[in-house]
């Protein structure tokens, strides 16, 4: 391998397949590990995934909270404001449905899941200010290169349905050359098909070992992983129910953490007095 300049940007290799691919980044020249001076006594260094692994644990109450407050949300709007009778509701439940079919009864299209997720990565590092220097897919792993690697990156395509954004961004479009109101059941129906097509392959990919998740620890990752899907869901909710509103979840947000807090409180008393 030809040595790198000390300018050069160190980068990273972000792979998706079936099995565990770990990380290849390039070294500098001559760094690696090195003795500790004698007399100095070696700093103690804790290993990142461990303070991830503590921050996924505080984390998973947020989760909790946010699941529960989403429940109530659609709930209330299906039952109480008949959001179930809507054309958006039946459309992307019908888009649902359809890749659920095509999904367990047809050849599952590795290499456009593999696409997307390659893509997404690369979205997100240029989002972050890097650059792609390498784009491979295959038919059921790929990677690229870039100088711009953060949890964020990494775990991009497990929380952003790229063809569903896709498939907005086309509609948007449309919409500034032709009247596209009549229309919008489709964009439901494709917004079914594509995100169902985002968690049903995340679903998949993720329990086969994806050293996206193992990088930055995978506990963390996946209560990550969790919350941006669900804030995702909660806002096409939000956006599509008539009557849910911003301001109507974060009422409902702060009751429910309210009452976490109060069981929370009361167990720790409890526990207290047993001691």
């Amino acid at each position: 391998m030809k040595p790198r300049s000390r300018r050069e940007p160190l980068r990273k290799r972000l792979r998706v397949g079936p099995a565990p691919l770990p990380y290849y980044p390039e070294r500098e020249p001559g760094v690696g590990a090195r003795e500790a001076p004698r007399g100095r006594r070696t700093p103690l260094v804790v290993p990142r995934r461990w303070v991830n692994t503590i921050i996924g644990v505080f984390l998973l109450p947020l989760a909790a909270v946010s699941t529960q407050t989403f429940f109530t949300v659609f709930s209330r709007e299906t039952i109480h404001h008949a959001f179930w009778a809507s054309e958006e509701f039946w459309f992307f439940a019908l888009g649902v449905i359809l890749w659920l079919i095509a999904f367990f009864g047809l050849p599952r299209p590795y290499v456009v899941y593999v696409f997307g997720h390659e893509l997404t990565h690369a979205v997100w590092a240029w989002l972050f200010g890097g650059r792609v220097s390498e784009f491979k897919v295959g038919r059921d792993k790929g990677h690229i290169m870039t100088n711009r690697h953060n949890l964020w990156v990494a775990l991009a395509p497990y929380f952003y349905p790229i063809y569903s954004v896709a498939v907005i961004i086309l509609y948007g479009v449309a919409a500034l050359f032709w009247d596209v109101a009549p229309h919008t059941r489709w964009l439901f129906l494709a917004l079914g098909i594509t995100w169902t097509f985002h968690i049903s392959f995340t679903l998949l990919v993720i329990p086969k070992g994806q050293s996206d998740l193992s990088d930055h620890g995978t506990f963390f990752s996946l209560v990550i992983i969790y919350l941006m899907n669900l804030f995702l869901l909660t806002a096409m909710v939000i956006l599509t129910a008539p009557n849910a509103t911003v301001a109507g979840y974060l009422s409902e947000w702060f009751a429910n953490a309210s009452l976490l807090a109060g069981w929370v409180v009361e167990l720790l008393r409890m526990l207290k007095q047993v001691s």
